[in-house]
């Protein structure tokens, strides 16, 4: 049987591979993105998929849709880091066999896919090879525990935010009973005057409020950064059932219940998969409806050379939209980089 992994982190897909039966007698193939992952199907390389949502060029529900449309009959699990009540309802919706929890651990590929007869326990065998073809170990590249991240180092912090972005996400979803369109992180080693050209690209609205969160652990540290675009509120608002006049101590309420949401869970997600609990100050309020170069020169001595994880959480069918920013100290680089090494 050939098996598909469509992801567009190249961690996430050896991660995955390596979680699968080592017994299992298959021969597996890679796509980066849904594109790639449609080509393969048509190349008689996906009896199987295992198929993330969240990727650029087609994203996991335009390759549904397309397999849907063109009669394929293409055996899929959907393995994603979103994990809202409603993107399980469409991806079974267009047919998918099952939704894992990314990262998707190997007693739960296991059981799924022997509840859908798709594997039998034969006993000890070697592990896959989750090399996609043509890929040697050399490939891989070697970590620089500096404050230089390598591409490889980069998807792993991606794939770290990925899986955190969703866990936040779906406690939003929840709150507001509405879905949150979630885009693929944005990870970037930054100095202090490039992390202000990237504040003021995050935020197209012309005023925002902002909250910002410090947070520590064993040898990591920064500081988590909301970004409420103001236009937001009447929608916020309205989806939090509020009552009475929507002043700037209601706006400050909604942005404050907002944050925490989102900055806590994102935090614990990230956490746990680094293995390193956080703890979190008190939120600071930077500032409500100013423009976004006021917020940034108030600010400025806050941030230095930082690696930057930047989300933005935009709310279907609502005019409700924030960034989350995770800006990490440089020391911190060194460390964080040390955690991953197991994974790749």
């Amino acid at each position: 049987m050939n098996v598909l992994i469509c992801d567009d982190s190249g961690f996430a897909r050896k991660q995955l591979a390596r979680a699968l039966p080592a017994d299992w007698d298959v021969t597996l193939h890679y796509a980066a993105n849904g594109l790639e992952g449609i080509e393969q199907v048509l190349m008689g390389h996906g009896d199987l998929i295992f198929l993330d949502l969240t990727m650029p060029e087609m994203d996991g529900y335009g390759v549904l849709e397309t397999l849907q449309r063109e009669g394929l009959r293409n055996k899929v699990f959907v393995v994603s880091g979103d994990i809202q009540p409603e993107a399980y309802q469409r991806v079974m919706g267009l047919g998918a066999l099952d939704f894992i929890k990314k990262p998707a651990a190997p007693e739960t590929l296991s059981a799924l896919l022997k509840q859908h007869d798709l594997w039998q326990a034969k006993g000890a065998a070697t592990a896959h090879d989750t090399r996609p073809a043509g890929q040697s170990v050399s490939d891989v590249g070697s970590l620089d525990t500096g404050i230089k991240i390598s591409p490889e180092v980069r998807d792993v912090y991606q794939e770290l935010a990925n899986v955190s972005m969703g866990q936040a996400a779906d406690l939003l979803a929840r709150l507001l009973n509405a879905f949150v369109v979630l885009p693929i992180p944005n990870v970037n080693v930054l100095e202090v005057s490039e992390l202000h050209m990237a504040l003021s690209a995050a935020a197209d609205s012309d005023t925002l409020s902002a909250v910002c969160q410090g947070f520590i652990g064993a040898g990591i540290a920064g500081e988590a950064l909301i970004l409420f675009h103001d236009s937001s509120f009447k929608d916020l608002a309205r989806l939090m059932n509020h009552q009475g006049v929507l002043d700037r101590n209601a706006e400050l309420e909604l942005l404050m219940d907002t944050a925490n949401v989102l900055i806590g869970a994102f935090l614990r997600g990230y956490a746990s998969q680094l293995d390193t609990p956080f703890s979190q100050g008190h939120p600071v309020v930077l500032g409500q409806h100013r423009p976004i170069n006021e917020l940034i020169n108030t600010n400025k001595s806050r941030w230095r050379r930082t690696l930057a994880i930047e989300i933005n959480y935009r709310v279907q069918d609502y005019a409700v939209q924030c960034d989350l920013l995770l800006l990490f100290t440089e020391d911190s680089i060194a460390t964080m980089n040390n955690k991953i090494m197991h994974m790749l």
